[in-house]
């Protein structure tokens, strides 16, 4: 399977990074390691999770999805194999905090180490901008960690163009290690968050992207046509807002290539990222073992010029 660096550290990933959002939320602990299993089987071994999920739901403290992940690998076995990327800065709680100082950074990263049972994580991401934190003092944490070898690589999410392009002159001019990935909102309904300044710094200073609401929620999945699919859904707040006459445009196009090239329409989203360029891969969620041979397909499709450039035209 087709890896891609990230950035300019060692760690390569597959085409399609697993989404940990959903252990402890919509797959049980049960289902969760199933997934897992299967993912690593079939070669998708880089799974995203952060300190805040699942925060959210009533009774959830945050963290919920990393434990799930550390007793999976504990029972697993063979942490050189996995790549873990979690992240840190978002509210949890009175207690806990938020934000990117250096004293609530130093302070997650051992709460998640605890929670996923391991002694180093592969990725550790700044899930938001914190302007009221000097990047100076978020990046100086983020190299004590490398230093002491508890993280490998460091990365940001949700980061503008111009608050990225500054951490990496201060990691630069201070010789400290800097974001070697971004992880940003992108997918076929929501291009232009990405695209234009922000997509051209990350190619040319060689930063791995890896977006997440790639499926926008499942709306590209096609099975979202209409109030009523809504019913049952866990994101049914995120999935009514791409209800326009141009999301619709995207799900038939998907559909018609889908089609064409006997997919299924959330296939043809995640290999249209894959494709692109500037994206090292699309973070993908699945809750059934179903779903996820989805997920695998989709990181072996390989779209002709047709495909891209119906969905190109949809999309703009």
């Amino acid at each position: 399977m087709h890896r891609k660096p990230l950035g300019y550290s060692d760690l390569t990933l597959p085409p399609i990074v697993f989404g940990g959002n959903v252990f402890g939320w919509t797959a049980d602990p049960v289902t969760s390691f199933k997934l897992l299993d299967a993912a690593l089987e079939a070669g998708l071994n880089a799974m995203d999770t952060a300190d805040v999920y699942s925060r959210w739901l009533p009774g959830h403290a945050g963290g919920e999805s990393e434990a799930i992940i550390g007793v999976w690998l504990k029972n697993r076995g063979g942490r050189d194999k996995v790549i873990v990327a979690s992240k840190c800065g978002l509210d949890m709680g009175p207690v806990k905090g938020k934000g990117l100082s250096k004293a609530h950074i130093l302070a997650a990263v051992e709460d998640s180490l605890v929670r996923l049972q391991t002694d180093y994580i592969d990725l550790y991401q700044a899930h938001s901008d914190d302007e009221t934190t000097p990047l100076e003092d978020t990046l100086e944490a983020f190299a004590s960690l490398v230093k002491q070898g508890k993280v490998r690589s460091i990365g940001a999410s949700n980061y503008t163009a111009a608050r990225l392009a500054q951490a990496l002159e201060i990691s630069k001019k201070l010789g400290l290690p800097r974001f070697e990935s971004l992880q940003p909102l992108y997918n076929l309904v929501e291009r232009t968050e990405f695209e234009g300044e922000l997509e051209q710094l990350c190619l040319s200073e060689h930063v791995g992207v890896i977006n997440y609401y790639s499926l926008a929620a499942g709306f590209l999945t096609g099975k979202y046509r209409a109030d009523s699919n809504l019913a049952n859904a866990a994101r049914a707040g995120s999935v009514k807002k791409y209800f326009t006459s141009q999301g619709f445009s995207v799900v038939d196009a998907l559909t018609t290539q889908a089609e064409r090239l006997r997919a299924t329409p959330a296939q043809v989203a995640l290999a249209w990222q894959i494709a692109r360029p500037s994206i090292t891969a699309p973070i993908a969620s699945a809750t059934s073992l179903e779903q996820l041979d989805g997920l695998v397909k989709a990181a072996q499709l390989k779209l002709d010029a047709e495909a891209i450039e119906a969905l190109d035209v949809a999309s703009r």
